[in-house]
């Protein structure tokens, strides 16, 4: 099982012109249980399974495995999810040695926006780009399990 690092931040500024690419995702989850979350995923024209564990103290780290399945079967998963859909579009900025996933969402998280960047280790350095805000990485209501349960639409 590969291990994930990540730091995950809000976005606070004008990304879009710094996009090499993007792609539209729908996701929903079979189980959002903080000891594992269990996701399945449309990427573009593309299913998967993922399966989380529990993040580290930081909540930077966690272990991840990932599979690539028939768009059939993800929509027939798709139909069993919990309730509530992960809607949004995931652009790619490089920085640095670095790429970052710029995630913009839709529906009942409309309005929020979030940045993450994988690292080999945590305490690797990276370029942070002018239009990144706030670090969240181990906040749990950021996480697209938590989404879906409390959309960003319910905040304060």
């Amino acid at each position: 099982m590969a291990k994930e690092i990540e730091r995950k931040f809000l976005v606070k500024g004008k990304f879009k012109e710094f996009v090499s690419k993007s792609q539209r995702i729908t996701q929903g989850y079979l189980s959002s249980v903080p000891e594992r979350t269990v996701r399945v995923r449309i990427k573009g024209e593309k299913g998967f399974l993922t399966i989380k564990g529990i993040g580290n103290k930081s909540g930077a780290s966690r272990y991840e495995f990932e599979k690539e399945i028939s768009i059939k079967e993800t929509k027939e998963l798709l139909d069993i999810c919990e309730k509530g859909i992960i809607d949004k579009t995931r652009f790619l900025v490089k920085c640095g040695n670095h790429t970052y996933e710029v995630d913009e969402f839709y529906g009942d998280n409309e309005g929020l926006t979030v940045a993450e960047v994988e690292l080999e280790s945590e305490d690797e350095k990276f370029e942070k780009p002018e239009w990144l805000g706030e670090e969240v990485t181990g906040d749990t209501k950021y996480y697209n399990s938590m989404l879906m349960k409390n959309p960003y639409k319910n905040w304060n």
